[in-house]
């Protein structure tokens, strides 16, 4: 199922209480809601990406991005102090 491509949608907490199941259906076929309290976000419902044997899938991001080779080096000064260190 590939539900990546779908928007967000945002509703609120006493809309997705009116229908649960019927969203919940929709986020099983892909769907990802955004829940509000007074037009403030504070959660993400979308499709669960564990298999079936409850372990994530591995590779979903093969290719996708390249660790530096200065990852695991010490922060510059300047970084340090910005974080009073």
């Amino acid at each position: 199922m590939l539900w990546y491509n779908y928007r967000m949608v945002a509703i609120s907490i006493s809309e997705i209480q009116k229908d649960l199941p019927g969203y919940l259906r929709r986020v099983q076929a892909g769907e990802i809601f955004i829940v509000t309290d007074q037009d403030r976000p504070i959660a993400e419902i979308k499709p669960a990406t564990a298999g079936p044997n409850g372990q994530r899938p591995i590779g979903l991001c093969t290719d996708e991005f390249q660790v530096p080779d200065d990852f695991d080096d010490p922060l510059p000064e300047h970084v340090l102090r910005d974080f009073g260190a």
